[in-house]
């Protein structure tokens, strides 16, 4: 059983981009031809998400955390691309939207907030640092909620801070991270004196592959539906999220190199400067006022693009940033 077990879980990731594609598809093809289903596979994202995250925290070690927190090198340059240089950037590709102030706010609020998240899984399947970039999660969150109205201001106007809202954020980060990330640190406590704990902990690695697909194809589900009515107006930000990808991924890997970061870290700093916080900003933007029907859409928008970018940075970036 076991050897069956760790042959299920070595053939799940070996072929985890194709199975990642074919769950967004899947996703795709069931939220377009059931529409009314929606509604389900929305409420069913948080709590997927959440035991994805529960999953992945379980295979960081804690005891390492308080080491990599304090790896100025790794964190200083985590900081300064997702504060500086990635709102810099976010503010040229938003130009080609400015002109629709809904459409405007969705890709700023997207665009501006770094991923907390899910990141962490395909940084992990990327060979990536995980354990210092879960430990530089809470700065990360704790920063964009200061310096997202800062930024808002500044790019979209005054009237910003008038309708955006903190508390989904403060919402998101208790249960998508606070929560998984205790009940995961407990586990690991517990597996030194219940074996039922350490057949969790066994687990969660097996479970890693089908719990990504379950939450890919449930994110496109809940909302592909919503997004291709309206794509006339949505369509501008498709090539506008595509090119800050491309962009923002190589600025990451040269500003990681330049610091002198190592191979797994620059593999972190680059996914990390890429993933935006699509699924923790979508509450935010559903807060918004009727004047703002559209903004939520163009956060899924964002979610779709990310998720296709994401599955490809995991085959890509190894190859591209190699361990010395």
């Amino acid at each position: 059983m076991e050897v069956t077990v760790r042959a299920f879980t070595a053939w799940g990731e070996r072929h985890q981009v194709a199975l990642y594609l074919a769950s967004i598809a899947v996703g795709a093809v069931v939220g377009l031809l059931s529409p009314s289903t929606a509604p389900v596979w929305e409420s069913a994202v948080t709590p997927l998400l959440g035991v994805l995250l529960f999953a992945t925290f379980l295979g960081v070690p804690f005891a390492h955390i308080g080491r990599a927190f304090v790896d100025g090198r790794f964190l200083g340059t985590l900081l300064l691309l997702n504060f500086v240089v990635v709102p810099a950037l976010a503010f040229g590709v938003s130009r080609v939207v400015a002109a629709d102030e809904a459409i405007l706010l969705g890709v700023l609020l997207v665009l501006l907030t770094p991923c907390v998240d899910y990141v962490i899984v395909f940084t992990g399947l990327a060979g990536g640092d995980r354990s210092r970039l879960l430990a530089a999660t809470p700065l990360l969150m704790l920063l964009q909620m200061l310096l997202l109205p800062v930024y808002l201001s500044l790019f979209f106007g005054t009237d910003a801070m008038s309708v955006v809202d903190p508390r989904p954020f403060i919402d998101a980060f208790l249960l998508l991270i606070a929560l998984p990330l205790a009940l995961a640190a407990l586990t690991q406590v517990l597996t030194r004196r219940f074996a039922s704990a350490r057949v969790i902990e066994r687990g969660s690695a097996t479970a890693m592959v089908p719990l990504m697909m379950l939450t890919l194809a449930a994110v496109v589900a809940s909302q592909v539906f919503a997004v291709g009515g309206a794509w006339g107006r949505l369509f501008l930000t498709v090539p506008v999220f595509a090119i800050f990808a491309v962009i923002a991924a190589p600025l990451g890997a040269v500003l990681a190199r330049v610091a002198g970061v190592d191979t797994p870290g620059r593999r972190a700093v680059v996914f990390s400067g890429v993933t935006r916080n699509s699924l923790v900003v979508l509450p935010l933007a559903l807060a918004l006022p009727d004047a703002f029907t559209l903004t939520p859409l163009v956060v899924v928008t964002q979610t779709m693009v990310e998720l296709i970018v994401m599955v490809a940075m995991v085959a890509v970036i190894p190859r591209l940033i190699r361990q010395r």
